[in-house]
């Protein structure tokens, strides 16, 4: 009997929610993935197309445009691209801009932008890294000063997911320089014609290929002052770290359904493939790897679902959400290498699922905060 990688929060609902992903996945996505990845961004219009089928902002409240369901709605979405390896539609960190909204805006910031991003007519992301600041978000240096009715954005931001395409990004700025954490605020940016504004090269990765990661920067850009995130200075840092566990979850979801298609496709392949006048698949090594694979991809799975129904239920904390992204991705980089060793020089290809998913599962050890900062995380929970 095949090894079945059976979800324990799944319901019917859910199952006819999949359906609706994957049907929409074969048809708008995966025709077009190589030219996105050549491109090295999506488009506007496939986000509008997610919209239009309720794909975005799924968790988000229908009051104010979003699905009404709960993170598992959304994780259907990020897993079906995951066991795909479709990294160009960074849906994770729009949906991550929406909560950020949801938790901490103010109610006419709500209004304001929910039901733009769920219908996808507005790319969410958010500027946190810096040339000089990655996991120390204490160290950022942009700047956002308070000059009557608005605030004046100074700074660069770097490593940012959706920055080419974002129509709304997320500022995190220094409100006030003299203060470390304290002085952080959040400033919601809407691109479109904002003078100062730009958006630089596009960045070349090793991985995620399709997914617009750019440089972002602020000269002299200005926000009127209910741009900021929940009419409070000072806020920002707090703001952040209350958001996390969803964002470390979202990791672990991922990285379990990553490991899932790649198991799925070297079994394939190990099947089909002859050497020495019979499949791969047969030989003790390709056997007991395989078998480890599945037995690693299996406990993953138990430990990621059980975060999500922690995280649906409200008692996830910082520690369970650091340890599933930790635990995940490095696992993950270690299932997909084995996978893809089974595929010999083929596996060295690009125009295999197992290489694209080999590069771009490296990347999972460090956004979100790197798996030593999630270590740390952990220790000061013991």
């Amino acid at each position: 009997m095949a090894i079945q990688f059976r979800r324990s929060w799944m319901n019917e609902e859910l199952e006819m929610v999949r359906d609706t992903v994957v049907r929409f996945i074969e048809k708008e996505m995966l025709p077009h993935d190589e030219a996105a990845r050549k491109r090295g961004h999506v488009g506007q219009d496939i986000w509008r197309k997610a919209g239009e089928l309720g794909l975005l902002c799924s968790d988000i409240p229908e009051e104010y445009g979003g699905g009404g369901g709960d993170f598992r709605h959304e994780a259907v979405f990020y897993e079906e691209m995951s066991r795909r390896s479709l990294t160009g539609m960074n849906a994770s960190v729009h949906s991550i801009v929406a909560h950020y909204l949801l938790n901490h805006g103010t109610e006419e910031q709500k209004r304001r932008y929910l039901s733009r991003m769920a219908r996808g007519e507005m790319v969410g992301a958010i500027a946190m890294t810096e040339p000089g600041a990655g996991s120390d978000l204490q160290g950022i240096r942009t700047r956002a000063e308070r000059r009557g009715d608005v605030y004046v954005i100074n700074g660069a931001k770097t490593f940012i997911s959706n920055g080419y395409l974002a129509g709304l990004v997320l500022v995190v700025a220094k409100t006030d320089p003299a203060q470390r954490a304290k002085g952080t605020s959040i400033l919601i940016v809407e691109t479109a014609d904002r003078p100062g504004y730009r958006v630089g090269k596009l960045l070349d990765k090793i991985g995620l290929k399709a997914q617009d990661t750019a440089e972002l920067f602020f000269d002299d850009v200005q926000v009127d002052a209910d741009c900021l995130l929940g009419g409070e200075e000072g806020r920002g840092f707090f703001q952040l770290m209350s958001d996390l566990p969803y964002e470390r979850t979202v990791i672990g979801v991922s990285a379990a359904a990553a490991m899932e298609g790649a198991y799925e496709a070297t079994l394939q392949y190990t099947r089909e493939r002859q050497a020495f006048g019979q499949p791969v698949a047969d030989f003790q090594n390709t056997k007991f790897k395989l078998a480890e694979i599945a037995t690693q991809v299996c406990a993953a799975r138990a430990f990621v679902d059980r975060c999500v129904e922690d995280l649906v239920a409200g008692r996830l904390d910082t520690v369970g959400a650091s340890m599933i992204k930790y635990w995940a991705s490095d696992l993950q980089g270690k299932v997909i290498d084995e996978c893809l060793q089974l595929f010999g020089g083929y596996g060295y290809m690009n125009e295999y699922l197992i290489g694209r998913m080999y590069v771009d599962a490296r990347i999972q050890r460090i956004y979100g905060g790197t798996n030593e900062i999630m270590k740390e995380v952990i220790s000061r929970g013991l």
